[in-house]
């Protein structure tokens, strides 16, 4: 049995559908002519393509283990840029770590089926393969293979995969590689970014939602708001378009249509880009305000028109003056923490909205609950196009206009908000590069899953400067201008809403009932985090006693027993969720060499952050 037959066979059974993939619609550059095979004086095969040597043409078998002599981090994913004859993937699978094989050229991967018995390589069940024309599938593989990592090596930065790159293969495609590149760095940073995250705004979101706290008795959700813009066939009763209005520096060139897209749309802005509608005479339907900070909210200022027709959406844990603000209606969305999800459970669920690290995420999501089939968008660029970082007029612009002097210009805020990010370049959705940085990149990730997780939903940008995003489709301006006028239709559908909770949520009865179901979580949750101070603060005190003095076997099986007890209390309490938001990690202690000394040094840590953590909350 050849080779080939015998590779065949091991991917009929191991991966069912990759053989034929590679054989169909083999569309690849490279020609036969462009493929030359050599065996080298190691007597293992190495391919010479369009003149340049993809392998060692001496030993190729012992490159690829140097190649894998270079990983940093035994306990992670290996990515492999380049499959060529599979020498460096076939070393790293020798780790007993997860690999994913990134190919572009499905000729090259024929080839090495051909020359090389990898049936031994093929048979193990933790390789995942992204081969052929697109890149979408990356992020995809790279959670399967964090999958197969063992529990006890769960850990964030283990688990960022390792990179092995093969420049000669990448040279033939440096911009689809790049492309690969880019989405293995977001899937990287997004663990790390979100701790960062957390690190830098956990107190504050806690502080402002237990200043906003009562506002989960007194305000409605967004639920109310669930499928405001399906249809109803029975009732002929058409879906209606939503507008979203980001904050990018195209927002600047929908302002000619404004007047159409008011005509034509239910729109959803950013709280960022609020004042762009207020001066140019409309008031949006809904601003999406998700942001802890007070700069944030400084955004709002002097938007006093649209509240009087605007509904404010909001998440519980804003900046508190801004649920002050006088917008006549006011929503939640729920909570994306433990203490909000704690008390709007017992209270009244508002209606979950995704969160991707930014407004837009969430307002792209409000805009999918309304249930339309159809979401027409501008400023959601996730770039820098012609070095702008938002549209002309924004709260960014006119703080550095307003504070710049000979030291210290205008000029200097925009190149620090350009370098800050780590930018690069990408493809742009018109084709070209454009500058971006890590942090966009981020969020183009998040919607380019959304988009894929809710195909029933067509996603319309009108202009292509922007990062590409895959499933962000190219707005076709005829087919918006053949839209009808719906703008009064939209307002009866929002002014049922307003009539429904005045009718449910404003009811006397039911405003007592909630005041009742709030006093009675509220209770609930104060006595839990007591009880949980008091748990912590008993563990505490034993893990100092038992320091002080050398233990027998004994009297260490005794004050191990001691704190099992109390971890498993811990575990029972309905509020643990809500004490461990706030609770820091703790690092294992490695200079002190007695294990239970170790033991003792780290659990004494977990039940001081622990009742750190409580304290603030009570």
């Amino acid at each position: 049995m050849s080779f080939f037959e015998k590779n065949r066979e091991i991917l009929f059974k191991h991966y069912p559908g990759l053989f034929e993939e590679l054989i169909s619609d083999n569309d690849d550059e490279l020609s036969p002519e462009d493929i030359k095979t050599e065996i080298t004086p190691a007597g293992d095969p190495t391919l010479c393509i369009k003149g340049f040597y993809i392998h060692s043409p001496r030993d190729p078998a012992r490159e690829g283990q140097r190649l894998c002599e270079t990983i940093d981090a035994p306990d992670s994913p290996v990515v492999i840029l380049g499959f060529g004859l599979g020498y460096a993937a076939q070393a790293a699978a020798s780790h007993g770590m997860p690999v994913v094989i990134v190919e572009k050229n499905r000729k090259i991967f024929l080839k090495a089926l051909e020359l090389r018995d990898l049936s031994g390589f093929l048979s193990s069940n933790r390789i995942i393969f992204v081969i052929g024309d697109s890149t979408e599938n990356i992020v995809n593989a790279l959670a399967i293979a964090s999958a197969f990592l063992p529990d006890a090596h769960e850990n964030r930065k283990k688990s960022s995969p390792c990179v092995i790159r093969n420049r000669a293969l990448m040279s033939l495609d440096e911009q689809w590689y790049k492309s690969a590149e880019d989405k293995i760095r977001t899937w990287s940073m997004k663990d790390d970014v979100n701790t960062a995250t957390h690190n830098r705004f956990g107190k504050r979101w806690v502080r402002n939602f237990l200043r906003n706290i009562n506002t989960i008795r007194d305000l409605p959700g967004v639920s109310y708001f669930e499928d405001l813009a399906s249809g109803d066939k029975e009732n002929d009763k058409l879906p209606l378009p939503v507008f979203l209005a980001a904050a990018g520096p195209s927002l600047d060139k929908i302002r000619p249509l404004l007047r159409d897209i008011y005509d034509r749309c239910i729109i959803a802005a950013v709280d960022t880009s609020l004042r762009f509608f207020i001066k140019n005479g409309i008031q949006p339907d809904f601003v999406v305000i998700v942001d802890p900070q007070f700069w944030n909210s400084r955004h709002l200022d002097r938007c006093d028109d649209a509240q009087t027709r605007t509904a404010m959406i909001a998440e519980s844990a804003v900046y508190p003056p801004v649920l002050s603000l006088p917008f006549k209606n006011k929503f939640l969305c729920g909570s994306l923490f433990p203490l909000g999800t704690f008390i709007e459970k017992q209270v009244d669920p508002k209606g979950r909205l995704a969160a991707g690290g930014s407004v837009a995420t969430t307002a792209w999501d409000f805009a999918r609950l309304l249930g339309g089939n159809e979401i027409w968008i501008a400023g959601l660029d996730l770039a820098f196009p012609d070095l702008k970082t938002h549209f002309r007029g924004a709260r960014f612009e006119e703080t550095s206009n307003s504070q710049s002097n000979r030291f210290s210009p205008a000029e200097k805020w925009v190149v620090r908000a350009l370098r800050d990010g780590k930018p690069f370049k990408a493809l742009s959705g018109a084709g070209n590069q454009v500058l971006t940085d890590q942090r966009l990149s981020l969020y183009r990730a998040w919607f380019e899953n959304q988009f894929a997780k809710n195909p029933n939903v067509k996603n319309y940008r009108f202009f292509t400067e922007g990062l590409a995003i895959t499933g962000f489709l190219q707005a076709d301006k005829e087919k918006f201008f053949s839209l009808p006028n719906r703008r009064d239709e939209i307002n009866r559908r929002i002014k049922s809403v307003f009539i429904k909770i005045e009718n449910e949520f404003n009811n006397p009865w039911e405003k007592k009932e909630r005041r009742d179901r709030y006093e009675n979580a509220v209770s609930v949750l104060k006595h839990g985090l007591d009880r949980i101070k008091e748990a912590a603060q008993e563990g505490k005190e034993i893990t100092r006693r038992a320091l002080r003095y050398p233990l027998n076997p004994s009297q260490q099986n005794n004050v191990i027993k001691e704190l099992d007890e109390i971890t498993r209390r811990l575990e029972k309490s309905d509020v643990k969720e809500v004490a461990g938001f706030l609770f820091p990690p703790v690092e294992e202690e490695k200079d002190e060499k007695d294990q239970f000394r170790a033991y003792l040094k780290s659990t004494q840590k977990l039940f001081s952050g622990l009742t750190d953590a409580v304290d603030l909350y009570l």
